[in-house]
């Protein structure tokens, strides 16, 4: 059983030009969270979510899959 996509964080970071490692800088994360998000292991809390929403300069919306 495959588990579901729930963030897309990963992909925004593709499409921004952005990486693992500025966002984890920008949060005061560790990269092993960062990549855990990215890979849907674990997700972020919704402050946290709200935090990366105002990085990115998009919705939240925008970083879940609603499929």
């Amino acid at each position: 059983m495959s588990k579901k996509a729930i963030n897309r964080l990963k992909v925004v970071l593709a499409e921004k030009n952005l990486t693992s490692k500025w966002l984890a800088e920008q949060l005061g994360k560790n990269e092993a969270t960062i990549s855990r998000w990215c890979t849907n292991d674990v997700q972020p809390t919704l402050n946290t979510l709200s935090k990366i929403s105002e990085l990115l300069e998009i919705s939240i919306s925008e970083l879940i899959n609603d499929k």
